[in-house]
């Protein structure tokens, strides 16, 4: 296809005379019909990946890198005058996810697709995601995320099915988005909505008729469940996932002449989390419709399904009382019962009952017996798994248990979200590292080649430039490119610990006040959305936004430090933040952190790590040495032992340790309560010094030591630009690609 002649019928006008929207809506338009031209990836054996999550960014770049056109393309609009990332801003992000486990699952399928194999997503058609955070008076609100415009990648297909309730029945529509492989072929992501969906229930904020199950159902992704109907809501929701696609699944088999006896042959379901978990009994339910008794449809079944665990979070691990799904699913309780039944007769042990005395349902106990794969996401996470959080699973079913180290795309992370060092890299050692991320390793070569490293540093200066810029377009807030960029961008948990940064932050502005001035200024930035309900992380994202109120506006203090929390950060903001950050901040709690991926784009383009031994950060400590990562804090175990001896106490370390009492007290001084909502910034206060269960003041005054010495050290650039170049180097084993052939030839085996 000649691009420049497609471009110009498609637009009825010349390339210099048309506006950015309209090459927006040409370019999708030519994309998706380059992607319909492709072939369909198919094998005998096919995976079906179901997920509450998709978190797929923005498509037109990614799309075009996959087709193999996207220097053509750029160069061509620029010739006439065009800039492709201006053009890329007219496109909506798809509001299909959260945080790390949507975006996990859109590199997952990336790389499915680009390793040839047979996989399809399957999932919600949410209209309005999470939702849009708004901050007023330095606090989050919530708005509705808009994304679905009449022309967009989502391509309605003629597949509709029926899915039943106690009470009613709701008819399904299924909408693709072609997931293009790498120079190879395509899966689908398959997203299932309701027709009689009425987007025009929200009437302020993201409230809405939580009981108006036909108009709300697929609205909101995780709606409020702080009382019993937002519960009930999520699991219509994920019921009306499973459901629809069980059905497709089957029907899929059933055209290809599957026998369903055989179904376990042909078909892998791959369990991302627990939210799809009712996909099992959907399934037996199904397989039992069809005339097979239940015995056999619990081994098809679980021959079938395999689990992949994201957490060791009790709130996560969802657990739902059974007469909710006696309310909404009750065809499905006389299974999920037999199902508690077989395992009561086998065990006897409580802790292994998918029913417990309280009579709540414990999904992840159905994935675990009812699946022939369980799964953790990064090596210290799966042996959390088996030595301490599942251990009673694990000595049971030894052989069930694998690890899976999480991955990303490259191709979106680097090739997309940094042209400029991608670049250097290919002119470096050649474009092989795009299939095959280990030959990044080559750059080790040029470790102390000072030119390298002096253009690698350019690139890193000339992304802090762009982030600035944009930073200032849309935050109105002026940052120094020259500052150190210390950046923590994920989901707002007490986990995460943003407080601890936030502590550090407070002791840095007192130092500075006091006449203790850093050798260079600093610039902290934040990117984080707080679930609707949880109150005490909407509290945190208050006290960093007053601080960004306090300090940014202080004129003793601003030449020397910034702080700035970015609003309704998402992708198409973290494919800005991660190639210009210079510090990484993964300050998990050890034993939390189930694997991370933030860390792994941040390593990828040059930053350097610091943080806690936990998740991936292990692996990444392992891969690069200790000179080219800064890690501080109490070790896995040790954290584990707190909580089971109990012997964590926050009020100790406050009462007994001057420093920490200085900015814990902070947070409820007059400085801050002269801008902020003192009863929030009091019961933040409360929130460390007498519970704390996330051990912010465990860590801190190491956390603090460690930041110091790494921002110290950043001051030894031709040494800080070898830490960048390892970095980089030792990144490829966290490519996406090497987690799915891991997958593939572990579990799925596709071919």
């Amino acid at each position: 296809m000649n691009i420049e002649n497609k471009l110009v019928s498609t637009l009825g006008k010349s390339i210099e005379q048309a506006t950015n929207e309209e090459l927006y809506f040409s370019l999708l338009t030519i994309t998706k019909e380059l992607s319909s031209e492709k072939e369909v990836i198919k094998t005998d054996r096919k995976l079906y990946y179901i997920s509450a999550e998709f978190l797929i960014g923005k498509l037109l770049s990614n799309n075009l890198i996959n087709l193999g056109i996207y220097e053509e393309v750029s160069g061509l609009l620029a010739h006439n005058g065009k800039n492709l990332n201006d053009i890329e801003n007219i496109e909506p992000e798809p509001s299909l996810g959260n945080g790390g486990l949507g975006r996990l699952a859109s590199c997952f399928l990336d790389s499915i697709a680009t390793l040839g194999l047979s996989g399809d997503g399957i999932g919600l058609n949410y209209h309005f995601g999470l939702f849009k955070q708004v901050f007023e008076k330095h606090k989050q609100t919530e708005t509705k995320n808009t994304w679905i415009d009449t022309n967009s990648w989502l391509t309605k297909t003629n597949h509709t099915y029926t899915v039943n309730y106690k009470d009613f029945s709701l008819q399904s529509t299924l909408y693709d988005i072609d997931i293009i492989g790498y120079e190879n072929g395509i899966n689908k992501l398959h997203l299932f909505d309701v027709e009689t969906i009425d987007e025009s229930i929200v009437k302020e904020g993201i409230h809405f008729d939580k009981t108006n199950i036909a108009k709300n159902l697929t609205l909101f992704l995780y709606p409020d469940d702080s009382d019993e109907q937002g519960h009930l809501l999520r699991i219509y929701q994920q019921y009306f996932m499973v459901s629809n696609g069980v059905q497709y699944i089957l029907e899929e088999a059933k055209n290809k002449g599957i026998s369903l006896h055989e179904l376990d042959k042909h078909i892998v379901i791959q369990i991302n989390d627990t939210h799809p978990t009712l996909v099992i009994p959907e399934l037996i339910s199904r397989l039992m419709m069809e005339g097979i008794h239940m015995r056999e449809a619990i081994v098809i079944t679980s021959n079938i399904c395999a689990y992949t665990n994201h957490t060791i979070l009790a709130e996560a691990l969802e657990k739902w009382p059974l007469r909710y799904l006696q309310q909404v699913v009750p065809h499905l309780v006389p299974i999920i019962e037999a199902l508690d039944t077989l395992v009561y007769e086998k065990y006897h042990n409580e802790h292994l009952q998918i029913i417990d005395h309280s009579n709540l349902v414990h999904m992840a106990r159905i994935d675990m017996h009812t699946s022939f794969s369980i799964n953790g996401v990064a090596a210290i996470h799966t042996d959390i798994l088996k030595t301490s959080e599942l251990k009673p699973f694990y000595e049971i079913y030894p052989s069930k248990f694998n690890n899976k180290t999480n991955g990303i795309t490259f191709r979106r992370w680097l090739m997309h979200a940094n042209h400029e060092l991608s670049g250097f890299i290919t002119q470096l050692i050649g474009d092989g590292w795009k299939k095959n991320a280990d030959e990044l390793e080559k750059l080790l070569l040029y470790k102390d080649n000072a030119v390298v490293l002096d253009n690698l540093y350019t690139i890193k200066k000339d992304k802090k430039v762009q982030l600035a810029s944009e930073i200032k377009k849309l935050e109105h807030v002026d940052i120094n490119p020259e500052s150190i960029f210390c950046i923590q961008i994920k989901r707002l948990h007490e986990y995460k610990r943003q407080q601890m940064n936030a502590l550090y932050i407070i002791n840095k502005y007192l130092d500075i006040k006091n006449g203790i001035l850093p050798k260079r200024p600093i610039t902290f930035i934040f990117g984080a959305k707080a679930a609707p309900a949880y109150i005490t992380a909407k509290n945190i994202i208050h006290l960093l936004l007053c601080l960004q109120e306090l300090i940014n506006n202080d004129p003793e203090v601003s030449p020397y430090m910034k702080v700035i929390m970015v609003e309704n950060y998402n992708v198409t903001y973290a494919e800005k933040l991660i190639p210009a950050c210079d510090i990484s901040e993964q300050i998990s709690l050890a034993s939390k952190e189930a694997s991370g991926t933030g860390n792994m784009k941040f390593m990828l383009n040059g930053a350097i790590t610091l943080g806690t031994n936990d998740g991936a950060n292990v692996e990444i400590a392992e891969l690069v040495g200790p000179d080219n990562i800064y890690t501080f804090g109490q070790s896995s175990e040790q954290v584990i032992e707190h909580y089971a001896h109990h012997d964590y106490c926050s009020k100790d370390y406050y009462e007994t340790n001057p420093k920490i009492k200085r900015v814990v007290d902070f947070i409820i001084g007059d400085e801050l309560a002269h801008i902020g909502d003192l009863e929030a910034l009091t019961a933040l206060f409360n929130e460390l010094v007498n519970k704390d269960w996330f051990m912010t003041l465990l860590d801190l005054e190491d956390y603090i030591r460690v930041k110091d010495l790494a921002i110290l050290d950043y001051e030894d650039q031709e040494n800080w630009k070898k830490k960048m170049l390892v970095n980089i180097a030792k990144a490829g084993f966290f490519s996406s690609d090497r987690t799915i052939n891991d997958y593939n030839q572990d579990i799925w085996k596709l071919k």
